[in-house]
């Protein structure tokens, strides 16, 4: 099994590499042992990120298959199949790691402030649900002289909304509670960069 702090490494490391436009021999050679991967799996790290289609996972941490439990759901909001789905991965595979990552110039953030400054009456149910998720993080923050500086609210929000997630996480599920008290289970947040294609983990971790 691969300690949490092992795996943050793991994911730091790979970030360096995208960055640096170098992917490492080990993950291209990933892709030629497909069929090794068949009979079962062992993810070192669980992410639960966007699904925006520029912060591809597992580009972006240079890692190949098999190696990341990936969830993705526009605004990285936790909902209960996105609890269980971390669950499953952490008590099926004994992974440790789980990572929140949010990202810059998020769609599901800004949809979220706009409702809040002009709600929309004709706003799909569905696409409010995700609204609805996000809203907690934003309003406060609308509440303060951050609102009156556009893109400093939405990076705030940004932020905010990694860490309710995060948190959620932490705090939502007696299964995960457990995890993390005597199996040494980590939950961290991170924001990636859409201009720099850096990760920056700062929730989460001394």
């Amino acid at each position: 099994m691969i300690s949490a702090s092992e795996a943050l490494a793991r994911l730091k490391e790979g970030n360096q590499r995208f960055v640096s436009g170098v992917r490492s021999l080990e993950t291209m050679a990933s892709q030629t042992r497909i069929s090794e991967h068949a009979a079962g799996q062992a993810p070192f790290a669980v992410i639960l990120g966007c699904s925006d289609s520029r912060v591809p996972v597992e580009l972006v941490f240079d890692q190949g298959l098999g190696d990341l439990f990936v969830i993705r759901v526009a605004g990285n909001v936790v909902a209960p199949s996105q609890v269980g789905s971390v669950e499953f991965a952490a008590l099926s595979f004994g992974t440790r790691l789980v990572v929140v990552l949010g990202h810059t110039r998020c769609g599901a953030i800004g949809a979220t402030i706009r409702e809040l400054q002009q709600p929309n009456a004709n706003q799909s149910r569905n696409l409010l649900s995700i609204v609805d998720r996000v809203r907690p993080a934003v309003e406060t923050l609308m509440a303060t002289e951050v609102a009156k500086d556009p893109a400093r609210l939405n990076h705030e929000a940004v932020r905010a909304n990694v860490r309710m997630s995060a948190d959620h996480l932490r705090h939502g599920s007696a299964e995960l509670e457990k995890l993390i008290a005597t199996e040494g289970l980590m939950v961290v947040g991170a924001e990636y960069s859409l201009e720099t294609g850096e990760v920056d983990f700062f929730d989460g971790v001394s």
